[in-house]
């Protein structure tokens, strides 16, 4: 129903705006407009025709879908003539599939999502990216008892404050009292490929708790791990583990910050400090779509980095009203002020410990909607770490891999194309890049990052396959 209602609007807006380029064109034929106003942005913008016009695009209700509501209330899919409908999707691999099949033309996508389709964990299908979403955006959580036991083992500063960030250090004691009575440590993540999947893993390994492998023959996860760490749907998350199912999460807004509202647990650590900016949701598209609506996926593509720029604009100033715009239900629809506690610029971690985090969120700056090769490549190496990708591969098979499914190309054209229409500054841009970001190791464990060379960054880790080594039954063994 919703889509045929906006579609009908949109109807009428065509009519409109076919009323104005006939008489642009008349006026034009007979001299009556200047001869540089025959060249202004609004008129060249029509030479890109898109081929299909009425789209529908699927979402998780999370805060980082923003971009594509914002490009669609601001008018920029229209812009670009595009007639959006938006859908909500009961979890992540409804909305990967749905992708697949054709039923969605594009989707709200974790960043693993079009790499483990085209590599084929889980549904195989080739996906691919023009668009980054974001950078960082998730938080793990932790229930109200399992914190009262960290804090026993996280240090105060000078201030009186526990001194952020924390590390899972504070949380192995506690999984050791577990598991001495013979209780298990259950943790949520939203999907296998999922960021938090991987960020939650990450952090874990570098407080000495084994997160668990998967194998060809056992697709848990928890192979060897110290936690058992399962699927739960986001917007689930708190009230599983209010019933007890599960001790802590990793999930992305509002569903921490709903944990602090309703009572019932922490946030402890931010994906910003497990690892800073590393790129969180992409816009996914099959490439058989690209391929047959190029001049389509260009449009789609300049309409949501100009919502990424309206997001992060004078110091995110925008955020209030971007935070009323998703709290709609057709969108998040979640308490303005949950979600405003961790987007315009701030984070609630234990209830009344705000603290500034304005990179919570960054949706254009640093070059946030770029999607970069180096991202791809981070994701990829946590498959292999974890066994998702199950053998040894090349430094090369990672960087073909990033190169089919992230694809700058198809972001930097439709960069130019909007420079073009003024609608966004050249220096916004990184169009000399290599697809590659500096080596960093701004992360929770100092381990420093190259994407250019992935088995070099694999073995640097204690904890993690390496090499040629693989799962087999429940331990590791090499070939």
């Amino acid at each position: 129903m919703t889509g045929k209602i906006d579609n009908k609007r949109a109807r009428g807006r065509i009519n409109r705006r076919a009323f104005l380029k006939a008489s642009v064109s008349a006026a034009a034929l007979a001299g009556t407009l200047p001869a540089f106003e025959l060249f202004a942005p609004g008129i060249a913008r029509a030479a890109l025709k898109p081929e299909k016009e009425d789209l529908k695009f699927g979402f998780i209700k999370l805060t980082d879908m923003a971009p594509i509501a914002i490009a669609k209330e601001l008018g920029y899919f229209e812009d670009e003539g595009l007639y959006v409908a938006v859908e909500p999707q009961a979890n992540w691999k409804v909305l990967l599939d749905r992708v697949i099949t054709s039923e969605l033309d594009g989707a709200h996508m974790l960043a693993g999502q079009p790499l483990g389709a085209t590599i084929g964990v889980g549904t195989k299908a080739h996906v691919i990216t023009p668009f980054c979403m974001d950078l960082n955006g998730n938080a793990t959580t932790m229930s109200n008892a399992v914190w009262a036991e960290m804090k026993k083992h996280i240090p105060v500063g000078p201030d009186g404050k526990l001194v952020h960030p924390i590390k899972a250090d504070a949380l192995k004691p506690v999984v050791e009292k577990y598991r001495a009575a013979g209780k298990a440590f259950n943790l949520g993540m939203v999907f296998p490929l999922s960021t938090h999947n991987y960020e939650l893993r990450y952090w874990l390994a570098a407080g000495g708790i084994h997160p668990g492998f998967y194998s060809t023959t056992d697709i848990s996860g928890q192979i060897m791990g110290d936690v058992l760490i399962s699927v739960t749907p986001p917007p689930q998350m708190p009230a599983t583990m209010e019933a007890g199912t599960i001790l802590g999460y990793s999930a992305g807004e509002p569903w921490n910050q709903a944990a602090v509202f309703k009572g019932i647990g922490v946030p402890v650590v931010t994906n910003f400090d497990i690892f800073k900016n590393r790129s969180e949701k992409v816009f996914g598209i099959t490439a058989e779509f690209q391929k047959k609506y190029p001049n389509t996926t260009l449009a789609i593509t300049k309409a949501l980095i100009r919502a990424g720029i309206w997001l992060d604009a004078d110091n995110n100033a925008n955020r209030p009203q971007a935070v009323k715009i998703i709290a709609k239900s057709e969108y998040v629809g979640a308490d303005y002020n949950v979600i405003a506690n961790s987007m315009t610029g701030s984070f609630e971690y234990e209830k009344g410990d705000k603290r500034p985090v304005p990179d919570f969120n960054v949706f254009f700056r640093y070059f946030a909607t770029y999607p970069y090769y180096s991202d791809a490549v981070w994701y990829l190496t946590q498959m292999r770490r974890w066994g998702q990708i199950t053998e040894h591969k090349p430094d090369s098979w990672y960087q073909d891999i990033a190169k089919q499914v992230y694809r700058p190309d198809i972001y930097l054209e439709a960069a130019k194309l909007l420079v073009a229409d003024g609608k966004a500054r050249k220096e916004d841009f990184p169009w000399t890049t290599d697809g590659y970001r500096a080596p960093t190791a701004e992360n929770i464990d100092g381990v420093p990052y190259d994407g250019r060379k992935p088995n070099e960054y694999l073995n640097k880790f204690t904890v993690g396959l390496k090499g040629d080594q693989r799962v087999s039954g429940s331990k590791v063994v090499s070939n």
